[in-house]
């Protein structure tokens, strides 16, 4: 039978730990164990509701956002302003990121679905990190730049077999 004053003294693991949480998500998958011990202190830990928009289609872009719990929708509005979704995203996922190494405007909206833990991560902040510890802001970017790369080949395959699909292209048999 476990001690009464266990709940009191229990530490909590790795993985429940903010910097436990971080270093899963792949942009700071690089990051040693006192790099993120500082990015827990430089994060943003904020709760959103259902329907809560975290930000507009055209809000000035700022930096990313990490879900550590609930779901996020990404989505545009067309002409007559009727949602169109493009995503689901739920923990783990990340959202933005690239808006922190260059300011940009936001090509689409992202609202919670549900209760939701976002943990944001600003450019502004990543600027600070070079000034005061370039090699962390420098292990950041790196991640930064690998998810993107990642992404922007997983995109150029997906328009390539699009091409490839569409009628009257090459790749259809005509």
């Amino acid at each position: 039978m476990p001690q009464p004053w266990s709940r009191i003294f229990r530490h909590k693991s790795e993985e429940e730990t903010l910097g436990g949480f971080l270093a899963k998500v792949p942009i700071f998958s690089s990051l040693k164990n006192r790099d993120l011990a500082y990015l827990e202190k430089l994060v943003h830990v904020r709760t959103y509701h259902p329907q809560e928009i975290v930000y507009e289609q055209g809000d000035p872009g700022s930096g990313l956002y990490i879900i550590r719990s609930g779901r996020v929708s990404l989505f545009t509005r067309d002409a007559q302003d009727r949602k169109e979704e493009l995503i689901l995203l739920g923990p783990g996922d990340f959202f933005g990121e690239t808006t922190l190494a260059a300011p940009a405007a936001r090509m689409v909206s992202a609202s919670a679905l549900e209760n939701c833990e976002l943990i944001g991560l600003f450019r502004s902040d990543l600027l600070a990190t070079a000034d005061k510890h370039p090699e962390i802001a420098n292990r950041i970017l790196l991640g930064l730049t690998m998810v993107v790369s990642e992404r922007l080949q997983a995109a150029t395959l997906e328009l390539r077999r699009l091409h490839f699909e569409s009628p009257g292209s090459a790749g259809d048999g005509a």
